[in-house]
């Protein structure tokens, strides 16, 4: 593969034993630089993108922030290809679960027990722990945002915890949900930095419990903020060799080698943490920071500190940046006959490919990420001016071929490609299985409809409904039905998500019942679906066949009558003027919604257009609008040719005369109706073509000002002639008071 050398030159570069970023250098040359480094990257030249990013970082300090999130993305891809990990992301999900044995209630994020459960707008649902730590920003199975903060509130204040999948917590896992509440002391401790107490409690917690991995995490915590490093290496090595497929456990290494000073080892981590999940966002962070400070000018000259535990728990490569990346046969960027099978990354199939490939497979640990031990200096010649050749040292990843698994023992054997181990997952048996006494069909009911969860939905208060009944609450008041607390940023997402796990858990434990509640459903689907039998009906204005009727949806009664028009797959109701003796009146034409804008408060902009005319056979009401049986109308065809053609005399006299109306209308009336109702209609060839007749007819009723009672007449007539006929007077009527 071709490459190119950035040279630059030595005018902005920090004079010897000097320090800070070089000052009047040009804006422009630094984006320009950065920008090439981008292109190098998404072109899987990494050896030149590093050295052109080292280059612009040279000018200053980037203007804007995440500058080298291309670089990382890069980078992370790379390191799955070379680690051949091309996994789709379902096949990891699946693998990381562990299957059946990872328990009913598994939060999505760490995989472990779901203490404090809280349910994501996307209908996952995780520990409260994995999102307070806002570990990560989007679902890792979704990849919805998480929790978007509203302007100046922290994704922190937002979490509440799902009763239902609480309350069903405690009642079939009470011991782990009193293990999730010590992990919250704990984590508050931490947090307050009183590193003594939280490693006392940790160290008592695992002394009553040596198999919970979660108390070896806090441990570890507590000890790397008592500066024992090499301590909390130890429990975290524990963990990885329990569970291989955590990122988050990588990502808790790396932080430690960090601050212990082993940068090389610390990169090559996080690198692994984001391998197995893209969006975890701090192990991102910290590879743009550590990535800036390494190409930074105050660390040209710096020799970088050696890992100095030879444990076997450290068995690595050595971590480099070094510039002779054709001699060292480990460079980053794969050449064409050493790229695995996989063709050149461009910058259009960079962004497909970054998201598609995805792995859980269990990772090489830190005892195979490399050889050597730390960071190692290398004697190059970097590729700048010949001023500064040896002032620069360029560094590169190296990264081990191959996958490694590790023992309990400290011990790490190699595993061929694909094997997987069965330590993946922190669930353990005793909460895979839930007494079949313990499950109770209450436990699974609507408080608004008291019957069992159909497509449950979970509010941001935690509370859980179904799906339609919370709905039909919201159309009255934006407010929880239970807490009353407000849900208007709730109602602005126009589709709510099901909440998985709790779907999940009727489909398992409760299918008898949840296949009654579906036929219940599907019969009630089935009554709204006829559009001859109990048809709704919005009481408002005249439509017409094929004319445009925009509308403004506020009344709740209305808001369920559309969505259930919606739900049903119609996309139709009926329309008729209102009647002041009969509700409404006998004739109406059917509307068919065409798009839907939601607002934010749950009103709604329903865009119409005009369908079949019908007559009113039967009035009913059904949850506050009106229904009715109707039977629909078409005009009658005319067989006879000599009447067809005097039929077809009247319709070119009286569509002449409607153009010369329309004509003579003053333009800030044209331009109105245009507006409104769009351009008139051409004339028809085959005056019988549609039921309705000509198109050009309605639209000329809907413009035209008059009477509605009149109007109504002619949209119940079934003889075209008649209402040409009509039509004709009423264009008669209009042109002799304008001559007037």
């Amino acid at each position: 593969m071709a490459s190119s050398s950035v040279v630059v030159s030595s005018e902005g570069s920090p004079e010897p034993g000097g320090s800070g970023w070089p000052r009047g250098e040009p804006e422009g040359e630094q984006e320009r630089l950065l920008r090439r480094g981008e292109l190098l990257a998404l072109g899987n030249h990494l050896k030149e993108a590093l050295e052109t990013y080292s280059a612009a970082l040279r000018l200053g300090p980037p203007a804007g922030p995440r500058r080298l999130e291309t670089l990382v993305d890069c980078l992370v891809l790379n390191y799955r290809l070379r680690q051949g990990l091309d996994w789709s992301r379902d096949q990891g999900a699946r693998e990381e679960g562990g299957g059946a044995a990872a328990g009913p209630l598994t939060c999505c994020g760490c995989r472990g027990f779901l203490g404090e459960p809280v349910t994501a707008p996307c209908g996952h649902s995780y520990c409260r722990r994995c999102l307070r730590r806002e570990l990560r920003s989007r679902c890792r199975l979704c990849r919805d945002l998480l929790l978007p903060p509203p302007a100046g509130v922290g994704p922190a204040a937002q979490l509440r915890t799902s009763v239902v999948l609480s309350q069903l917590a405690e009642k079939w896992f009470p011991a782990e949900c009193e293990r999730a509440r010590i992990g919250n002391r704990l984590g508050e401790l931490l947090s307050q930095g009183r590193f003594r107490e939280s490693l006392s409690a940790a160290s008592q917690a695992l002394r009553a419990d040596p198999s919970d991995l979660m108390l070896r995490v806090y441990r570890a915590e507590s000890y790397a903020g008592l500066q024992e490093f090499k301590t909390a290496i130890e429990d975290l090595n524990f963990i990885i060799s329990k569970m291989s497929n955590w990122p988050e456990i990588y990502f808790r290494k790396a932080k430690v080698l960090h601050d212990a000073g082993f940068v090389g080892d610390a990169l090559q981590l996080f690198l692994q943490c984001l391998s197995l999940d893209e969006d975890f966002v701090p192990a991102k962070l910290e590879v743009e920071k550590t990535l800036c400070d390494l190409l930074s000018p105050e660390n040209v000259r710096e020799s970088l500190k050696e890992s100095a535990w030879t444990s076997p728990h450290i068995r690595n490569k050595p971590f480099t940046l070094g510039s002779e990346m054709e001699e060292s046969g480990c460079n980053l960027q794969l050449c064409p006959e050493q790229n695995l099978g996989v063709p050149e990354i461009t910058v259009e199939s960079f962004r497909g490919s970054l998201n598609r490939v995805q792995s859980a497979h269990a990772l090489n640990s830190t005892e195979n990420l490399a050889k050597g031990d730390g960071l190692k200096r290398v004697s190059s010649e970097p590729l700048l001016s010949s001023q500064e050749k040896g002032a620069l040292l360029k560094r590169k990843l190296s990264l081990s071929e191959q996958d490694a698994m590790v023992c309990e023992d400290g011990r790490s054997k190699h595993k061929k490609p694909g094997e997987t181990t069965k330590r993946d997952t922190p669930q353990t048996s005793e909460n895979a299985i839930v007494p079949q006494h313990l499950i109770d069909v209450a436990d699974f009911e609507c408080s608004l409809c008291m019957r069992l969860f159909f497509e449950p939905v979970t509010t941001p208060c935690g509370h859980t409904f179904c799906k339609n009944c919370l709905e039909r609450c919201l159309d009255h008041a934006p407010q929880c039905p239970l807490c009353k607390e407000s849900l208007k940023e709730y109602l602005a997402i126009s589709s709510v998500s099901v909440t998985v796990l709790l779907e999940e858990l009727v489909v398992k434990y409760l299918a008898d019942e949840l296949s009654e509640r579906k036929r219940i459903h599907d019969e009630e689907t089935a009554e709204l679906s006829d559009l001859t039998k109990n048809v709704p009906v919005f009481v408002c204005t005249m439509a017409y066949p094929t004319v445009p009727c925009p509308l403004h949806v506020f009344e709740p009664r209305y808001r369920l009558m559309i969505r259930r028009s919606m739900e049903t797959g119609t996309k139709q109701f009926g329309m008729c003027i209102s009647d002041p003796q009969n509700n409404f009146a006998d004739y109406g034409c059917m509307l068919q919604i065409r798009n839907i804008h939601f607002l934010p408060d749950g009103r709604s902009v329903v865009d119409t257009v005009g369908g079949k005319r019908f007559r009113v056979l039967r009035r009913g009401m059904k949850d506050g609008y009106c229904t009715a049986d109707i039977d629909y109308l078409e005009d009658i065809k005319v067989a006879d040719k000599e009447e067809l053609k005097k039929l077809r005399e009247l319709h070119d006299m009286v569509y002449n005369q409607a153009c010369g109306w329309f004509q003579s209308l003053r333009n800030k009336f044209r331009s109105q109706i245009l507006q409104h109702f769009g351009t008139m209609p051409e004339r028809e060839e085959n005056l019988q073509a549609t039921p309705n007749g000509p198109a050009w007819c309605w639209w000329l009723l809907a413009v035209l000002p008059v009477d509605p009672r009149y109007q109504i007449s002619v949209l119940s007539m079934m003889s075209l002639k008649e209402r040409l006929i009509k039509i004709q007077h009423i264009l008669t009527y209009f042109s002799r008071d304008q001559s007037k």
